[in-house]
């Protein structure tokens, strides 16, 4: 294959801190291997509109590592395979433009940098045979075939920060305090936030849980002389023979909104206890700031693999942490599929060995 000469780069679905430190540490590598990189804008949509993209140097990326968001922007409901308009030639949709618009900029090669959902769009692009190398991004630690993702460990010191400063408060006005968290349909974000926090409950999409078990082990606390309470739910969880709490219905580009269910559980509480409960939602706050030195240091070497793999003319793969490695694996073996918290995993044996409720 002829030698790589210029790249394109674009950060898709929800920002995530770190998505920075990917964007410049594919600048610097490609940089230092002679290789050009445009920054595409607004994930896809940069490669449907060529004037919304602009070259990147090294100079353009200095100072971002610690920056959170994203400096080409974003967008979490541009799939251009979903839109179908029609043309002179005929029905096509917006992928083809995408392809052509790909080879008019004179491009050999795309980094990817998203979700579930963007590298989904990033494998189908790679069948219609786009050279494609995955980066995965998403907070809530839930893309299958990676140990972890940048931005979730940003993601979870936050929310045990948030539960630290709770403590005080819920202590002070002897309340129970349920912090809902995001994660959609997987639990790490609470598994983990709730355990560093020090949660007496965490609620997880992956065990329904019981009102009157939660109940009962904020009655079992005030027993023992506790007189507060703190509950972490994740947006994904649900009651036993229940469903999601859904704040907006899925419709065309857009998938459906979680949020709400620990409102619901306060209430819930409040009148089954007898003691006052308030609910605090993170939403988010947890994909603000900058990414901690962790998520730096990922999210940098998942950048420079990237930048490796199209060196070797490697394609259709994401680049995953599989500890002490970053190693390649194919985008067909990672999309449509989640990575939520095993029920027989350490951390939820530890939860239960010091007794936090899970509300089974």
């Amino acid at each position: 294959m002829p030698q790589i000469k210029r790249i394109g780069v674009l950060t898709g679905g929800g920002d995530a801190p770190g998505l920075n430190a990917v964007i410049r540490a594919v600048v610097k590598s490609a940089f230092n291997a002679g290789i050009e990189v445009v920054g595409l804008e607004d994930s896809f949509d940069g490669l449907l509109d060529p004037t919304r993209s602009r070259i990147l140097t090294p100079k353009d990326v200095t100072g971002i590592l610690r920056l959170g968001g994203t400096i080409l922007g974003t967008t979490n409901h541009g799939n251009p395979f979903e839109y179908p308009v029609d043309t002179p030639e005929g029905k096509v949709d917006y992928s083809d433009r995408v392809v052509d618009t790909f080879h008019k900029m004179g491009l050999q090669a795309l980094v990817v940098i998203g979700g579930d959902g963007s590298l989904s769009i990033a494998h189908q692009f790679y069948l219609k045979g786009i050279p494609v190398v995955g980066v995965p991004k998403t907070i809530d630690n839930d893309i299958v075939g990676t140990t972890s993702c940048f931005g979730f460990d940003t993601a979870v010191a936050f929310a045990a920060e948030a539960i630290d400063r709770l403590h005080t408060t819920a202590e002070a006005h002897k309340r129970i305090m349920v912090v809902e968290v995001m994660g959609r349909y997987a639990g790490w974000i609470a598994l983990q936030g709730g355990i560093a926090g020090g949660a007496d409950v965490i609620l997880l999409p992956e065990i329904p849980y019981d009102p009157e078990k939660v109940a009962a082990a904020i009655r079992r606390r005030k027993e023992i002389g506790a007189k507060f309470s703190i509950i972490v739910v994740a947006e994904g969880a649900k009651p036993v023979g229940g469903s999601f709490t859904v704040r907006e219905a899925a419709r065309a580009g857009y998938v459906e909104r979680l949020g709400g269910v620990g409102v619901l559980l306060a209430e819930q509480l409040d009148e089954m206890t007898g003691v006052e409960a308030r609910c605090v939602v993170l939403g988010h706050l947890q994909r603000g700031g900058g990414p901690t030195a962790f998520d730096r240091v990922l999210a940098t070497r998942f950048g420079g693999a990237a930048v490796q793999l199209i060196q070797r003319g490697v394609f259709g793969k994401m680049v995953a942490n599989n500890p002490p490695d970053i190693v390649p694996i194919p985008l067909a073996d990672v999309v449509g599929r989640t990575k939520t918290v095993p029920l027989d995993s350490d951390l939820i044996k530890t939860a239960r060995a010091i007794g936090v409720s899970l509300g089974d």
